[in-house]
């Protein structure tokens, strides 16, 4: 037996991005953020959003100390254009510093498992606090946008 919010999340696949977004926020709002790596792909979030809600959204990222100076650009000049806050997470610096010194800078191209471990501290953890503060605000939902090269197509995490 599907329930109520079943039917609406199946339902929701066929809406187009801008009404998907709509309902969204009028789902979940203000439990709803934008998790964003500030690719072609968020940006344009972002800016759709901003067209339905002004700046009455939340956006978070994740630095992981490994970022391009062109990525922090983006970030400063969608916050000034949007009138936004940005959301910040970074990895634990004194996990970060142990992996270094014991596998060096580059681990994530030796071996698969210190792929992982990169990921782990770097990625997983800053995400899973940046969860907790979804949950602290009784978060039920989450609009995630992945980097092109995680996903092929539109991907929504609700």
């Amino acid at each position: 037996m599907q329930t109520k919010l079943s039917k609406e999340l199946s339902a929701a696949n066929e809406f187009s991005t801008t009404d998907l977004l709509s309902w969204s926020f009028a789902k979940f709002h203000p439990r709803l953020a934008l998790a964003c790596s500030f690719q072609a792909e968020g940006s344009v979030l972002i800016d759709l959003v901003h067209r339905l809600r002004g700046s009455d959204f939340r956006v978070f990222t994740l630095d992981t100390g490994r970022l391009n100076q062109e990525t922090y650009d983006c970030m400063e000049a969608i916050r000034a254009r949007y009138g936004i806050e940005i959301e910040v997470f970074f990895p634990d610096a004194t996990q970060v510093e142990d992996m270094v010194r014991q596998h060096g800078m580059n681990l994530f191209y030796d071996s698969i498992e210190k792929r992982k471990l990169c990921c782990g501290i770097r990625k997983v953890e800053p995400l899973k606090r940046a969860v907790e503060v979804e949950r602290s605000l009784r978060a039920s939902a989450r609009v995630s946008v992945c980097h092109a090269n995680n996903s092929t197509g539109r991907r929504r995490d609700l």
